[in-house]
């Protein structure tokens, strides 16, 4: 039994379960492969960049019949970004961590839907004051970047749910969800579907090297931590007054946790940062990984992934159903 919301209604997709576009890591391989399973994937299209989308574009296009997608960071790219996405004819374009409005109506003049990501209730009602297809409500608890005063997933779906139901506009639940069970919940919440990273990171298709797919199978939540000093160390652009990213730990955030201004402006400290990278001595990227990556124990290929998050899905619901009040037997006597 499939499980049928707004969301699959809507893109034409068998289950409620869509690939997060983790810059770097969701390639054409794995967009391709959660959309033949029966979810939609979204290409990481991140900064922009005209050789990697060429490359990765093709892969997409050429690898899947089902609807796929492409995400941006909405501050760090310009319109020939969506303008080439675009020309591919993906099924939706994904806009995050920003102001859509400058991409909102080209994208609404193509057959894509727009999906846009908030982070807290005024993005949101920006989000649908731009017309968005589809919001994704992003809790703290997610891999990556995010709000760095954000809030709890639990708590913020039901309200951005709330926000966009007179529109009405569907809302996908993000952060913390790594199993059947979260989808599950993120439906409970109101939500039409769960947009999930950490664990499909850990899959055969994502680009990702071996040591950072072992270092998400052993990883725990515990020892994750939103932080913006990995950001300044390596000279990215990110703009982390306003956004942090959640990573496992790392040797650079142990020296220089809480003393972001001080690493910010020591030029010495940066380049010792590339220095160790070049020899080795720490990992090329920070290993971005959210709080429920205690959940990930192996390391599958996206589509068997898609089909076990759908089954475990249908049957914690199924669970729940037979334990709601309404359904206990009647006492004898």
């Amino acid at each position: 039994m499939a499980l049928a919301t707004e969301l699959t209604e809507l893109l034409g997709v068998r289950h409620p379960i869509v690939l997060a576009p983790m810059g770097g890591s969701a390639g054409g391989a794995l967009a391709a492969a959660v959309s033949r399973a029966g979810g939609l994937g979204l290409l990481g299209g991140g900064y922009g960049d005209r050789a990697w989308l060429e490359r990765e574009l093709a892969i997409v296009a050429q690898g899947t019949d089902e609807p796929w997608g492409v995400g941006f960071l909405t501050w760090a790219i310009d319109a020939d970004a969506v303008e080439m996405a675009l020309e591919s004819n993906p099924a939706a374009v994904m806009l995050s961590f920003g102001d859509p409005s400058p991409f909102a109506d080209r994208i609404h003049r193509s057959d894509a839907a727009l999906i846009v990501q908030v982070t807290d209730l005024d993005e949101a009602r920006r989000a649908v004051d731009v017309g968005a297809d589809v919001i994704v409500a992003q809790g703290t608890e997610s891999g990556g970047h995010g709000a760095r005063r954000g809030r709890s997933t639990l708590p913020f779906v039901p309200l951005v749910v709330d926000l966009a139901a007179p529109v009405p506009v569907p809302v996908l639940a993000a952060g913390g969800i790594a199993d059947g069970r979260g989808v599950a919940a993120a439906l409970a919440l109101g939500a039409a579907g769960a947009l999930i990273g950490t664990r499909f990171q850990a899959t055969a298709e994502a680009l990702i090297d071996p040591a950072t797919a072992q270092a998400l199978v052993e990883g725990r939540g515990q020892d994750t931590e939103r932080n913006g000093v990995l950001d300044i160390a390596r000279g990215a652009s990110w703009p982390t007054h306003k956004y942090t990213a959640r990573s496992l730990g790392h040797p650079y955030l142990d020296r220089w946790r809480g003393r972001e201004a001080e690493l910010a402006g020591d030029s010495q400290a940066r380049q010792a940062y590339r220095d160790d990278v070049a020899r080795a001595a720490i990992p090329p990227l920070p290993i971005w990984a959210g709080e429920a990556v205690d959940l990930i124990t192996d390391l599958p290929s996206a589509a068997d992934l898609v089909t076990t998050l759908a089954a475990q899905a249908e049957d914690a619901l199924t669970w729940a159903g037979r334990r709601r009040p309404d359904n206990r037997p009647r006492a004898h006597g």
